[in-house]
């Protein structure tokens, strides 16, 4: 009798520590598939599928952008969090001389608004014009 007590004890425990657990994975992440190369957070990543999780544990306005694919994040910080739920989980790119810059993020629960520096879009323009590629594969 006691071993049956134990079982349905820890089977208790383990389907309280999944639910938990399962609960804090789906807060603000999205999967997206991005055709050509862009900028984040002042880098250059290539294209292919990314992964785009908020950072647990911190500040709401912090996300991670990630690919296994390509082996390689950055950390974006939000300038803006809008508590309006997405019609669909999405990304934005603005178009700036022939470069695409990170500009939105919207998830299931909020929209974030990342910031391009202007900075970020002269040394883009700069590129341009001197025919060099900042690295990873281009469209």
């Amino acid at each position: 009798m006691r071993k049956q007590y134990l079982r349905i004890l820890i089977a208790l425990i383990g389907a309280a520590g999944l639910a938990k657990a399962a609960k804090g994975q789906s807060v603000d992440q999205i999967v997206v598939n991005i055709p050509h190369e862009f900028v984040v957070a002042g880098k250059t990543l290539p294209a292919g599928t990314y992964r785009v999780n908020r950072v647990p544990n911190s500040i709401e306005r912090l996300l991670v952008f990630s690919s296994f694919e390509n082996r390689t994040s950055a950390i974006v910080l939000a300038t803006d969090v809008e508590n309006i739920p997405a019609d669909k989980a999405q990304i934005s790119l603005e178009q700036v001389e022939g470069q695409y810059f990170l500009s939105k993020i919207e998830t299931a629960d909020h929209v974030f608004n990342i910031p391009v520096s202007r900075s970020a879009i002269m040394e883009a323009a700069a590129r341009s014009h001197s025919g060099t590629s900042a690295s990873g594969s281009s469209d």
